[in-house]
């Protein structure tokens, strides 16, 4: 079993530099698209299996791609979802994307788990939708050779794959970042899981 943890393409969100983690507004812009094209034609030596997105429509469309390109389903879980920024949705003004921050590094720096913006989610929820779903899906498919495809965004998964990953820590997710539709290859130990490949670097 391999789980392949995957950014969506570019977004108009992405393009516009507006906080955007509910609903469809926002789709793919052609670049967004051909980079999930690219990728796909990248990922069909693995044999993979099944895909899994977030609900979010850039997500959505990425698997559609993936999906459409590789000849395998998806299917769509709320445990991939951005993480919602409550009353910071929709906007792109300076001093939102200053707080936008500022939650995060309180989360990970301070470990200030339970704060969070009006109408968002804290650390500690997103945490609580996210592993056990991950944990249903390894124990499930632990002593499969299943190749699995989790089609999700840069934000959940640099807050939450240090929590999975064995020789990943928060220090090196914040210098290499998650780029569009970036793929993170990783593998169950039986301490964790351990990260294969983070976007372009090899880690084995």
């Amino acid at each position: 079993m391999r789980l392949y943890f995957i950014r969506h393409g570019e977004s108009e969100a992405n393009r516009l530099q507006v906080i955007s983690n509910r609903g469809d507004r926002y789709s793919l812009t052609a670049k967004g698209q051909q980079q999930a094209r690219t990728l796909a034609e990248n990922l069909k030596p693995f044999p993979l299996s099944t895909i899994f997105t977030s609900p979010l429509r850039r997500a959505i469309e990425t698997a559609e791609i993936l999906s459409d390109e590789l000849g395998e389903p998806y299917q769509i879980t709320d445990a991939l979802r951005e993480y919602d920024c409550g009353i910071l949705e929709g906007k792109s003004d300076q001093e939102s994307w200053r707080l936008h921050r500022e939650i995060a590094q309180d989360w990970v720096v301070q470990q200030n788990w339970q704060r969070k913006l009006d109408g968002g989610e804290s650390f500690l929820e997103i945490k609580n939708r996210f592993v056990p779903f991950i944990e249903r899906l390894t124990e499930a498919e632990f002593r499969s050779d299943n190749h699995i495809l989790l089609v999700g965004h840069g934000g959940i998964f640099q807050l939450m794959l240090p929590l999975l990953l064995t020789n990943i820590d928060r220090h090196f997710v914040t210098e290499h970042g998650i780029c569009h539709t970036d793929c993170i290859i990783t593998e169950p130990q039986p301490d964790g899981f351990r990260c294969l490949q983070w976007g372009e670097i090899r880690l084995v």
